[in-house]
């Protein structure tokens, strides 16, 4: 049986993770989790699951997860970084599901591989905003990066069938969110709840948005860069608004090779965490026949800039990834307490990332001091420019 540390088991990763778990007991236990904010739907999984220590956000939550529970579990619950560095490196996982959202993840999945734990990678900030030193690290601990996204593991799949020195082009592919085909005119009144209304996917309010801006892609390439070891001119996008076909890999012989399977997390959670086996899910089949139209569109950049923004961003190297980032998550936040318009977001990440730039991308003390210094510009901006 596969002990499992899960971060982030409130999100919607990781209610699928559980959703794993549960339909394969024999194969799964969970040994520890962490979680944010959300006491009451941990209540009810810790109940279910037993984990040995579980860890939440900061002392007051966890001051009421301790009057929530038995106690039996009082010994056992942490908080804050300290706490989830503790749940990711805890000493009978086999794997580490690292599904924290935002930058958060980046310091308990470095913790996590110092523990020498395989990585299940659904925290794709973590290689946005460090990818040299995670990957140096797993190389040095010889520990596994398992994609999570299923984007990630579609490629991850696809390299299976080949040689990585045969590859000519990695396509990710993007649903286009909610808003595709809209004009910037068209994109100036959007409300969050349009822009969380993701058409395919079920997902958590930051990455909805994330969707909706390209954002998320964006992040995606620059994962992609580092978990693969390839250049971002071997990456390209494309618009697939069916959701069908998860991404491709194209090799030098003109041979392109897709994975293709109904938008249900669950099924790149189960392969991250059996593999190389694969296990039954008793999901509804793909069915062909229902696929006869699979459209592929070239990114509209003038619309969604945060992807373009994102190829800068790696493109230019050192601390600025880590600045996308941060500036991202503040200004995704603001979008959504409707201190600024949509196409703002993107605009807030831009001018910060002009703001904040200086720092090598081997440190991670420059990387966490250009995170900091990104979010105090972001607010700034946002106070003072709209």
């Amino acid at each position: 049986m596969k002990c499992i540390s899960l971060l982030g088991a409130t999100g919607s990763i990781g209610v699928n993770v559980l959703e794993v778990v549960r339909s394969s007991p024999e194969r799964y236990k969970i040994g520890a989790m962490a979680a944010g904010t959300n006491i009451k739907l941990l209540v009810s999984q810790v109940l279910e699951f037993n984990p040995e220590i579980i860890s939440v956000i900061d002392s007051e939550r966890a001051k009421q997860l301790a009057e929530l529970l038995p106690g039996r579990f009082r010994n056992k619950i942490y908080y804050g970084t300290e706490g989830n560095q503790l749940v990711a490196a805890y000493e009978e996982a086999e794997i580490t599901l690292s599904a924290i959202v935002g930058a958060a993840g980046l310091l308990p999945t470095l913790a996590a591989i110092e523990a020498g734990k395989d990585i299940g990678l659904a925290n794709k900030e973590t290689l946005v905003m460090a990818g040299q030193i995670v990957m140096e690290a797993a190389k040095k601990k010889g520990v596994k990066l398992l994609p999570v996204d299923s984007e990630h593991s579609a490629i991850f799949q696809a390299l299976e069938a080949g040689r990585k020195e045969d590859v000519h082009k990695i396509i990710l592919t993007a649903s286009g969110g909610p808003f595709r085909g809209r004009n910037r005119v068209a994109l100036e009144d959007v409300t969050p709840e349009q822009a969380l209304a993701h058409p395919n996917w079920s997902m958590g309010r930051k990455i909805s948005i994330d969707s909706a801006t390209l954002m998320n892609k964006g992040l995606e390439v620059i994962e992609a860069r580092w978990l693969f070891g390839v250049s971002t001119a071997s990456i390209d996008v494309v618009v697939h608004p069916q959701s069908i076909v998860h991404s491709l890999v194209e090799y030098q012989d003109g041979s392109v090779l897709a994975q293709l399977g109904i938008p249900d997390m669950r099924i790149p959670i189960a392969y991250a965490l059996s593999y190389p086996e694969r296990t039954k899910l008793g999901l509804k089949p793909l069915q062909l026949a229902q696929c006869a139209n699979l459209e592929f569109i070239e990114p509209d950049y003038e619309c969604f800039p945060a992807l373009r923004l994102a190829f800068d961003a790696i493109d230019s190297g050192g601390v600025l990834p880590a600045v996308l980032n941060a500036a991202n998550e503040i200004a995704v936040e603001a979008f959504l307490n409707s201190q600024i318009s949509f196409l703002q977001i993107a605009e807030t990440v831009s001018q910060t990332m002009d703001i904040v730039h200086e720092g090598k991308e081997h440190s991670l003390e420059d990387i966490l001091e250009a995170d900091r210094q990104a979010r105090i510009a972001a607010e700034k901006i946002i106070r003072n420019s709209f």
